[in-house]
């Protein structure tokens, strides 16, 4: 017996019965007296939503991403837990790994704590069979399922996302325009957002009459040796490019290294821009141009959307951050804020 069931049941929304879970005063008397004896007559036992009402909750959060010692994911998990503490909520934080047995076996862990809502910090933990998801979509009806940078649809699943589409288009789209006509794309996965600024980097380029080449567009671990090996073998094998647009900026550290082996000056002969604004985007000489995904706004409106799930109030399923271009040219340090809304 869970909340979708009162809805059912009483006619209402789930929004509404959640309202008056929590005793929001916009909800009519008629309305709240036929939801609680719903309630009633299904023997329906509140408990996350029940917080407005003080049974149950255990004012704690669990988190869940697949690596923390990744630059991206320990900055979410940072701001996620600051968030949370600001709302007066502790965190369990569960670091997975990539299978997705063990995904599935923390998510349960997490549930047997009893958390009021899980967040799945990264794109990683959204697959792209439907039927690899049904864990995440049975859950959520017992307990909001929050995801930053990852979407999936679904009653009380709620998605912050970064315009990666956008975000490459638009990067990509700069590069043409300066005259870079053999752009290299090196992505890490397939995951939710993966595919998104795969897909950019293609419409770009299509954008200008170009047609996308499989030979310039290649997967590569997240691992600067790996990004810098990589493009070495291309560049002993004679195919040429003129910039690199790499999916984190682990890869663009590894197409610095890349060329100064290789002795191929930057930017002159040729433009790199990675992805996220990291800490290793400063860390190279000369710095990296990175696109900023905007992981403290996105951490940020997932915990005010989850505390506005918790309120009873209408809160959007999916909200989508733009992204800033940080650009660094002839090693000096530069901001340029170029929103990218599609």
């Amino acid at each position: 017996m869970n909340i979708y069931d009162v809805s059912e049941h009483a006619g209402v929304s789930i929004a509404t019965v959640s309202r008056v879970l929590n005793g929001n005063p916009n909800v009519s008397e008629k309305t709240r007296e036929k939801v609680l004896k719903v309630m009633d007559e299904l023997g329906y036992t509140p408990n996350v939503f029940a917080r407005g009402l003080g049974l149950n909750t255990m004012k704690t959060i669990g988190i869940m991403c697949s690596d923390s010692s990744d630059p991206y994911l320990a900055g979410a998990i940072y701001y996620l837990e600051r968030g949370l503490r600001a709302h007066g909520y502790d965190a369990i934080l569960c670091c997975t790994g990539y299978d997705l047995d063990a995904k599935q076996k923390y998510f349960d862990l997490l549930r047997s704590k009893r958390v009021d809502a899980i967040i799945l910090a990264g794109s990683k933990f959204v697959e792209m069979r439907a039927k690899d998801n049904a864990y995440i979509i049975e859950a959520a009806s017992d307990l909001p399922i929050m995801l930053v940078n990852g979407f999936l649809e679904g009653e009380n699943i709620y998605s912050t996302v970064c315009d990666d589409h956008a975000a490459v288009y638009g990067a990509a789209s700069q590069l043409l325009s300066s005259g870079r006509r053999r752009i290299l794309y090196v992505y890490t996965s397939y995951s939710y957002s993966g595919v998104n600024k795969l897909e950019g980097y293609k419409d770009a380029l299509k954008s200008k009459g170009i047609t996308p080449s499989d030979e310039l567009i290649r997967q590569c671990p997240k691992d600067i040796e790996a990004a810098r090996e990589l493009m070495l073998s291309l560049h002993r094998e004679g195919l040429e490019f003129d910039a690199v647009i790499t999916s984190d900026d682990s890869l663009a550290v590894g197409a610095v290294k890349y060329a100064h082996i290789a002795d191929i000056s930057i930017p002159r002969d040729l433009s790199i821009i990675g992805y996220n604004n990291s800490l290793l985007a400063r860390c190279t000489d000369p710095e990296i141009t990175s696109i900023d995904s905007k992981v403290e706004a996105l951490c940020t409106t997932t915990i005010n959307t989850l505390m506005g799930v918790f309120s009873g109030v209408n809160v959007p399923s999916r909200t989508t951050i733009a992204s800033d271009l940080n650009k660094k040219e002839n090693h000096k340090f530069l901001i340029l804020k170029e929103e990218y809304h599609t």
